[in-house]
């Protein structure tokens, strides 16, 4: 049995829960972890010197449970996913590849977010895209193979580039010996 966990990375409301789920959808024995579904309760969630409440921060969620939910899967992602209620793909143990779709805080066009109710003016610009700039550039500086997609591209587009990057993984994992 083989591992791939796959990050899906961008700013709030630029397409990533679309396409993790959309990717799941596609990708045998896999399993998406929401980002969104470890929300704190909103009497909770920080706010910035305006008032405006910081979703966009690590603050704002329950990181211990979501770091939970991963190790739980890296453990035994067989019974993870049957305890998700998810059926397997059957396939000789060494061939199986079981993935992790770690989905949270640029994946479609930026400019084309629409938010209901619409967010308060300047947020997006003073609060928003920056603190998304400044969370990519970590990244950036901490690990190796982030993968950029033009969010210029369809969602079509960007799924299929994404399927052919992920299978190619599965692919090399399958090929490799196991030890």
């Amino acid at each position: 049995m083989k591992t791939l966990i796959i990050g899906v990375g961008g700013i709030t409301n630029g397409g990533k829960s679309t396409l993790a789920k959309s990717l799941h959808d596609r990708v045998p024995n896999s399993c998406v972890i929401a980002q969104d579904s470890y929300f704190k309760e909103d009497s909770e969630v920080p706010e910035d010197d305006n008032g405006f409440k910081q979703y966009d921060t690590l603050d704002a969620l329950h990181m211990d449970k979501m770091m939970t939910d991963v190790i739980s899967w890296q453990r035994d992602p067989e019974s993870f996913l049957k305890q998700q209620g998810q059926n397997l793909q059957c396939q000789s143990d060494e061939k199986k590849v079981f993935v992790l779709i770690v989905e949270g805080f640029l994946i479609f066009n930026h400019r084309s977010r629409v938010y209901t109710p619409p967010d308060p003016p300047g947020y997006f610009n003073g609060y928003v895209w920056p603190m998304y700039l400044k969370n990519r550039q970590e990244m950036d500086s901490m690990t190796s193979g982030i993968v950029c997609l033009d969010g210029l591209k369809t969602k079509e587009e960007l799924l299929a580039t994404v399927c052919k990057e992920v299978n190619q993984e599965i692919e090399k994992l399958k090929c490799e010996e196991t030890v």
